[in-house]
């Protein structure tokens, strides 16, 4: 009985949250390491299924770094990271379109197999995301920044139901096929389907004071404590993309960006359904607030 009970409390404490986000867009970022793990990844799968039983309208960015070097590693192809953004020309163009196509289909057919209707996308297909070439001191290769987001296809499968499950390959201008930083192909998206959030999944808590110390999390930062976070050097590395994302975001409209722990069972549902929530959340201000004072 204790138990019934306390399950009761569960769905009366996330229904005010249901009736919130009710037909409203929520875009999803995955991949990295928490990607490749069955356990993680069917997690949050549930939970994106969860939440279209529950009348939102999650549309789900995947990446899949970890995977990509793998196959390029069996195929013999050498790569390299520079400012972590891998060098891509043509042959590791091709191994990233073909993986990440993999990853995509596998993705859709796990969605399926929890219930939900599920649509897999390439940003290549039909425009979805049109691409120009990065310029930078290094020649990078094939690897793009978004221009635009054609919507259309999206628009008929949210009216549908239908959970659009997106890879970030880009098609530029010149009929090149672009490699995209997932991050950012998530934050382009979310502006142009005005999302209500977008919600950044990676394998930490979320912005921490101090390195590997999940005691120092930050669990409300503005715009510009992020700004100052990373000039300080305390944002860094693979956290960079992931801030960049949720500024893009909400310079461009978007409500409200998370950057919360993958692994965490559940962790999509504890953040949106829950009064407490987890991980950061960033919102629209321009002022620093009282979490980066004193620092």
């Amino acid at each position: 009985m204790q138990e019934a009970i306390r399950k009761s409390e569960v769905l009366i404490e996330a229904l005010p949250y249901i009736k919130k986000f009710f037909k409203k867009n929520i875009v999803i970022k995955f991949g990295g390491s928490s990607l490749g793990d069955e356990k993680v990844r069917q997690s949050i799968l549930q939970d994106i299924v969860f939440m279209n039983f529950a009348g939102m309208n999650p549309v789900l960015v995947h990446g899949g770094g970890p995977y990509i070097s793998d196959k390029l590693k069996t195929s013999g192809i050498n790569f390299k990271f520079i400012n972590g953004l891998r060098v891509t020309d043509e042959a590791t163009m091709d191994v990233v379109d073909k993986a990440l196509s993999e990853l995509n289909h596998q993705l859709v057919d796990e969605m399926k197999k929890a219930g939900a209707l599920a649509f897999g996308l390439s940003g290549k297909e039909n425009k979805l995301l049109m691409a120009s070439k990065i310029e930078s001191e290094n020649d990078m290769g094939f690897v793009g920044n978004v221009q635009t987001v054609n919507t259309t296809v999206l628009d008929r499968l949210i009216e549908a139901d239908i959970i659009p499950v997106i890879c970030p390959v880009g098609i530029g201008e010149d009929g090149y096929l672009y490699n995209i930083n997932a991050d950012e192909a998530a934050a382009h998206i979310a502006i142009a389907i005005k999302a209500e959030k977008i919600v950044v999944l990676t394998n930490v808590e979320g912005v921490l004071k101090e390195k590997d110390n999940p005691k120092t999390l930050f669990h409300s930062l503005s715009l510009e404590d992020v700004k100052y976070l990373t000039e300080r050097g305390i944002i860094s590395g693979g956290m960079i993309p992931k801030t960049n994302a949720c500024i893009k975001a909400l310079e461009g409209k978007v409500k409200k960006a998370h950057i919360i722990n993958a692994s965490l069972p559940h962790a999509i549902l504890l953040e949106i359904f829950t009064d407490k929530g987890i991980g950061t959340e960033i919102v629209k201000s321009g002022k620093r607030t009282k979490a980066t004072e004193g620092m």
